[in-house]
């Protein structure tokens, strides 16, 4: 939850791309971030891998309008909507990028390559058929913020109830970067989303980096297997509440221009 899902990065730029809000050059770079290169692969009417503008534009001939995020998790098909070969695909990399206006869809595979200390990553995309139908479980931006707020509270009072450790150079190390990210509010999302967008996304990240930390920063007080277990099982819900918050974010510029368009 902490890092931001490629997924999330590549429609959101794809968007604003779509929408003609920013320039190939710039949406591919924002996609790609911190990776070497990404491409993309299984695209009608093209032989082999391609690079992401091409793809972008191949996509854009081929009907896609937008594009959606799914953030899939056993048994929470989240923001899928099939068919399974896709579903399968996108569950096993734990995102997906869904096309809206034409049934296409992307999974992306990462490799590592290059000597330690060296290490670089490749992404390519995967382009599948997808069913044209509403994704799954992925609520309003208006639902997301009311059901964030109420997880924020629970995730902290579980923290506080199971005497989790919050503190400590590894806790403290993740709370900056939390709050460098925050006050860089406007580069959570690409132009064109709705500042309602950017807040939810945010606080999906702050929920994120609780769990977070709930889970990578030692044991607290629940010492016991059972204890361990009670906090896995307080938690699940409050994870999956920001994992559907943050793809409403993400979602939220194709529903608005859906929303607009049956009016």
């Amino acid at each position: 939850m902490l890092s931001e899902p490629r997924s999330g990065r590549l429609a959101a730029w794809g968007n604003a791309l779509l929408a003609g809000l920013v320039s190939p050059d710039d949406a591919v770079l924002a996609m790609v971030g911190d990776d070497a290169v990404h491409r993309v692969e299984g695209l009608p009417g093209e032989s082999g891998p391609v690079g992401l503008t091409l793809a972008m534009g191949r996509l854009r001939s081929l009907g896609v309008t937008g594009l959606r995020v799914a953030l899939p998790a056993p048994g929470h098909p989240l923001g899928l909507s099939g068919p399974p070969e896709f579903n399968a695909r996108a569950l096993d990399a734990e995102e997906a990028v869904v096309g809206f206006g034409a049934p296409y869809g992307l999974v992306p595979e990462v490799y590592e390559a290059g000597p330690d200390g060296d290490i670089h990553v490749e992404v390519v995309w995967h382009c599948l058929p997808v069913r044209e139908a509403p994704p799954a479980d992925v609520p309003s931006l208006g639902e997301a913020e009311r059901e964030l707020a109420e997880a924020l509270r629970e995730a902290t009072e579980v923290l506080s109830r199971l005497d989790v450790a919050a503190s400590g150079p590894v806790a403290e190390a993740a709370l900056d970067a939390y709050r460098a990210r925050a006050e860089r509010g406007r580069e959570l999302l690409a132009p064109g989303y709705p500042p309602r967008a950017v807040r939810v996304l945010e606080l999906a990240q702050r929920v994120g980096l609780l769990i977070s930390l709930a889970y990578e920063n030692g044991h607290g007080g629940a010492v016991s297997a059972s204890e361990m277990a009670a906090r896995g099982q307080a938690l699940r819900p409050v994870e999956r509440t920001a994992r559907r918050a943050q793809v409403a974010a993400y979602n939220s510029s194709v529903e608005e221009r859906e929303r607009g368009a049956g009016r």
